[in-house]
């Protein structure tokens, strides 16, 4: 009969051969090990504790991750929390609304946040200006943006029988500053050319519209024909322009300039009544200047009160420099009018090469005074010099402005 062997076998030989005699019956001849386990038991505890080991890890890691996911927060709370205290500056080449700043800190707080994706939000917001460092301008209160610039600013415009006449608007805002070209504000070399006489030949008209830079201000005679259709794709094209208003000259009538030329010998109210009826041929025009005019301009009796008239609107006013008897530039000061006096005709002498010198002697004189104002006409050979200058002025460090940019403003500080 089979049993348990006893704890002590006499046969020490059957004990030594256990671990190799196959067909030993399971549990009997083995000898006692009270001192030391067995090789099979040491495993079985070691291979035990392993898996205690792991499932505890994993236990902790899962509550660990669950933690660091909680610490986490997500997109939208990070774009709707309050900045933090502690803020990442943004490199210098960052783009804020769409608009590249060369130091976005110079005019805004930056704050970079990463988000649960790993992704980098950064939040602009405006800082506080203390007077320093640089002025952001607001496009609208000077200058147009070139998508709406043949759209007249409702708010600049009265309605009169003789058209619609500009105005300054509710807020203080003038025409003048609506549509003028905006410009870099650098206090740099500049220089404003006014090529005049549009809209009196078509074919004149169309090749300066098509062909001169759009740096050039325009200005349309109001005897021209289709002046609102050449109105309209000159501030397409990115031009400021101005109005030609017909001033009597010393050989009239021998020389007429047209309809409606304001005249020493009328009324005052007449000539404002024909400055009316010249302002309401067009729209989105900065200001003034005179077609012709000698006499006109050389009386103050007869000139004040159509300074007066220009100013109330929000406009400014061009002196051609045609005239050395002109009294404009006395007259606008006392009026509050801003002006400008044009410093060299370029056209006298129809040649292109004369023009072309005529535009380094413009140069000249914008460098010794900072600014300077040329005046042409839409000939075919100043068009062609124009285009042809103007396209080395850059290289040279000169910014063609618009001619609003160099008038003398009584608001400008």
């Amino acid at each position: 009969m089979s049993g348990l062997t006893p704890f002590c076998c006499p046969d020490a030989g059957a004990g030594r051969r256990l671990g190799t005699d196959l067909h030993a019956p399971l549990g009997q001849n083995r000898k006692p090990t009270g001192k030391k386990p067995g090789i099979l038991r040491l495993g079985r505890i070691a291979a035990s504790g392993c898996l205690i080991l792991i499932g505890g890890f994993s236990i902790y890691t899962a509550f660990r991750d669950d933690d660091l996911k909680e610490a986490k927060p997500s997109l939208q709370q990070q774009t709707t929390a309050p900045p933090s205290e502690t803020q990442q500056p943004a490199p210098s080449s960052s783009v804020a609304a769409g608009m590249p700043r060369s130091d976005p800190q110079s005019g805004a707080n930056v704050e970079q946040m990463v988000a649960g994706d790993g992704s980098v939000v950064t939040k602009y917001s405006p800082k506080a200006r203390d007077g320093n460092g640089p002025v952001l301008v607001d496009a609208m209160q000077f200058g147009q943006d070139s998508r709406m610039a043949a759209i007249p600013n409702d708010a600049l415009l009265e309605d009169t029988p003789n058209g619609r006449l500009p105005v300054v608007g509710p807020d203080g805002r003038r025409p003048m500053d609506q549509y003028a070209r905006p410009w870099s504000g650098a206090r740099g070399t500049r220089i404003a050319i006014v090529v005049s006489g549009l809209g009196l030949s078509q074919t004149g008209t169309q090749r300066a519209i098509q062909q001169l830079p759009e740096e050039i201000t325009f200005a349309f005679a109001a005897s021209g024909n289709s002046l609102q259709r050449w109105m309209q794709d000159a501030r397409r094209g990115g031009h400021e322009i101005l109005l030609q208003v017909p001033f009597e000259p010393f050989d009239y009538p021998a020389n007429d300039p047209g309809p409606d030329t304001l005249l020493t010998s009328k009324p005052v109210a007449q000539n404002i009544e024909s400055l009316h009826r010249v302002m309401g041929e067009i729209t989105n025009y900065t200001g003034i200047m005179n077609y012709q005019g000698a006499r006109f301009l050389s009386n103050p009796d007869a000139i004040e009160p159509v300074m007066r008239d220009i100013s109330k609107r929000g406009l400014l006013f061009l002196d051609d420099g045609t005239s050395a008897q002109s009294k404009t530039s006395v007259i606008a000061r006392g009026t509050g009018l801003p002006y400008a006096f044009a410093d060299v005709q370029l056209d006298r002498q129809l040649d292109v090469n004369a023009i072309l010198q005529k535009l380094d002697e413009l140069e000249r004189v914008a460098k010794r005074n900072g600014q300077a104002i040329g005046v042409a006409s839409a000939f075919d050979e100043s068009i062609d010099a124009i285009s042809k200058w103007t396209e080395e002025a850059a290289m040279r460090g000169i910014e063609i402005v618009g001619v609003a940019a160099l008038t003398n403003d009584p608001r400008k500080p």
